[in-house]
């Protein structure tokens, strides 16, 4: 699951969803603006099939991919991580919850100064009707007063599509995952799209300069995020709205809304414990 935030039932439909989202090429975007990541060691955790990963080293970062559980052979590899990578990036992992020791042990990877870029799902767009079981956990989760603020995180919200090419493939799609609830959606869409917002976690290790947090602060549009998002999807067709993604979220409570970007943080401190081990069991 990893690669996307759906598990779904075959490669086959796994690969036809990942040609439908986000091919504007917006995440590896907006993980560079946050990292960065490109001509830096990247640590990805819970990598799934490699496609975040394929997207990370297309851009030019130097990337460690790691699948649990661990055999013994990776978790030593992973072991030589402590303290040494510039970016640590998890995409849409079970296990990278609020308060986790997942996520407290993937912060010890990081040199000081580094960057923890913890992906999900934002929610508040087209897409959320068809995800009612994770509602309401991933609403709390991006609240100012919510769990991963009150830890320190910041967050992007990135404003994408899934894109079809015609609305039999969205049906064809949609239906053989999401069933009636799927094909309704298809139906109902004005345009080939729906729209879909990601959330990008991301806080610095202590003890280093704040790059970082200053790369953070600008919008993943410009010159720089289109090289980025034209690397990566390199042979994909590229949305011809894309300018238009960040017209419809609706701001979570207590949070402005956005165009493209919002970031809002809380206090808190880096969380850091030992080795990222605790799917290695």
């Amino acid at each position: 699951m990893p690669d996307l935030s759906i598990a779904l039932p075959s490669t086959e439909l796994e690969e036809a969803f990942l040609r439908v989202v986000d091919a504007e090429g917006k995440v590896p975007a907006a993980l560079e603006a946050l990292g960065p990541v490109i001509g830096r060691d990247v640590v990805v955790l819970d990598a799934g099939h490699g496609f975040r990963v394929r997207q990370l080293e297309e851009i030019g970062a130097r990337v460690a991919a790691f699948q649990f559980p661990l055999s013994d052979d990776a978790a030593g590899e992973l072991a030589g991580w402590v303290g040494r990578a510039d970016a640590v990036v998890v995409p849409w992992s079970e296990m990278a919850t609020p308060g986790s020791q997942f996520l407290a042990e993937a912060g010890a990877l990081l040199r000081p100064g580094g960057r923890l870029l913890v992906i999900h799902d934002y929610g508040r767009d087209d897409v959320w009707g068809l995800l009612p079981a994770v509602h309401e956990r991933q609403v709390a989760w991006s609240q100012r007063k919510g769990p991963f603020l009150g830890e320190g995180f910041r967050i992007r919200v990135i404003h994408c599509w899934w894109t079809f090419e015609s609305v039999e493939q969205a049906r064809d799609l949609l239906g053989a995952v999401f069933g009636d609830a799927g094909v309704e959606a298809a139906e109902k869409m004005k345009r080939l799209r729906l729209e879909y917002s990601i959330a990008v976690y991301h806080r610095s290790a202590p003890g280093g300069a704040a790059e970082g947090e200053a790369a953070a602060g600008g919008a993943v549009a410009g010159e720089a995020g289109a090289a980025v998002a034209g690397a990566a999807v390199a042979g994909a067709a590229v949305a011809g709205e894309a300018g238009a993604a960040a017209g419809g979220a609706v701001a979570a409570e207590g949070e402005a809304p956005v165009g493209g970007v919002r970031e809002t943080e809380s206090g808190g401190s880096d969380a850091s414990g030992g080795l990222v081990r605790s799917a290695a069991r």
